[in-house]
């Protein structure tokens, strides 16, 4: 199992015992019983009420590296920019998560104003839990309810559009005309980075070969990091210097094979050179998916008295996917910048237009 990284949190809930027990204190110091509003101008003003907000992680939790801290900053964004404004709390399933419904129904039933589910995993326990409770706004990652409902958000990606950007980056890199994709969990959504990462690659070079792997068929397939090892491994010796994962946790089994190996690999979700330093060396570079935007912008579009229902897209246009450039791994990839930029553009102005299918590619 994954060490978690702890630290400081902004909120914890776990599961004894099969007890659900949420914390009773928060960051920032926001209370239950409501916190104090803005500072006094003049005749000072009206306190503003606090905004309780509850998540829960998919299965991996924090200290992924990846998708689940991704979300996590997004609630420490919230807390620092709103301070007593709002009062946030996490929650991790357990390791298979099947009680990702009663973390979801906990919150609710506490009276929390907005909850939300970190993954397509929640689809179904959203939309029990939102029917149930129409007075509490959600909010999920990744998915929509198959029939519109007025209190649930979705926060969805264009995963292909940015995988299109590391795809072209693997092809220009490789030296073997052979470059690698590690999936978690085999399901439609990462199937989405895969198409993009195939089309991408086949875009500067059709010749090059794309070598695939998923890790499972659970989500569990998100947090195995042997299995992304010996994925990886395999791969490697059928000739793959570059390797992309869209895995999770997993990845991190990812990077240790590509680094024994003297390889290249792609991050996923984070600016992974950045939160798996270990590895920094050999990742050329992430295919970030700015879930912490996602998450913040749901959050205060509920403090503002703004929130809105439905489905909510994030692109290359809306800056929710890209590619990462940082001191760390600028040198491994400063010679191709030019020409990834020049795709993106093509890309928001619909001149290339990426498949959200392997089969399409």
């Amino acid at each position: 199992m994954l060490r978690r990284a702890r630290g400081r949190m902004v909120g914890l809930a776990l599961v004894v015992a099969g007890s659900l027990i949420l914390s009773a204190c928060g960051a920032g110091g926001g209370g239950s019983g409501g916190a104090s509003g803005g500072e006094s101008q003049g005749g000072g003003q009206a306190e503003q009420p606090t905004v309780r907000v509850g998540l829960v992680y998919d299965v991996g939790g924090r200290g992924d590296q990846s998708f689940n801290d991704m979300a996590y900053a997004g609630l420490e964004r919230a807390q620092q920019e709103f301070g007593d404004r709002v009062e946030v709390r996490d929650a991790e399933p357990d390791a298979g998560g099947q009680n990702r419904e009663d973390l979801l129904r906990a919150f609710a039933d506490q009276g929390y104003d907005l909850v939300i589910g970190v993954g397509y995993l929640f689809t179904d326990a959203v939309t029990a839990v939102a029917k149930e409770y129409p007075d509490v706004k959600f909010g999920i990652v990744d998915s929509c309810p198959q029939e519109p409902l007025d209190n649930v958000a979705c926060l969805t990606f264009k995963e292909h559009e940015g995988s299109f950007l590391v795809g072209a980056a693997a092809a220009l890199k490789t030296r073997t005309g052979k470059i690698g994709f590690v999936g978690g969990m085999k399901s439609a959504l990462i199937e989405r980075f895969e198409a993009g990462y195939r089309a991408g690659a086949k875009y500067i070079n059709p010749d090059v070969q794309v070598l695939v792997d998923y890790a499972g068929t659970t989500g569990e397939a998100f947090s195995n990091p042997t299995k992304g090892r010996e994925l990886a491994l395999a791969q490697i010796q059928q000739g793959a210097d570059v390797i992309y994962h869209a895995a999770g946790g997993t990845g991190k089994g990812v990077f240790e094979a590509v680094k024994q190996q003297g390889k290249l690999a792609i991050g996923v979700d984070a600016d992974q050179s950045l939160t798996a330093p270990d590895y920094a060396d050999v990742i050329l570079t992430s295919m970030v998916k700015r879930v912490d935007v996602a998450v913040f912008d749901l959050i205060r579009s509920v403090v503002e008295g703004d929130f809105r229902p439905g489905l909510h897209a994030y692109g290359l246009k809306e800056d929710g996917v890209g590619y990462a450039v940082n001191d760390k791994n600028r040198a491994m990839i400063e010679d191709i910048t030019a020409q990834l930029d020049e795709l993106k553009q093509k890309i928001i102005d619909g001149e290339i237009q990426v498949p959200e299918t392997p089969g399409d590619v």
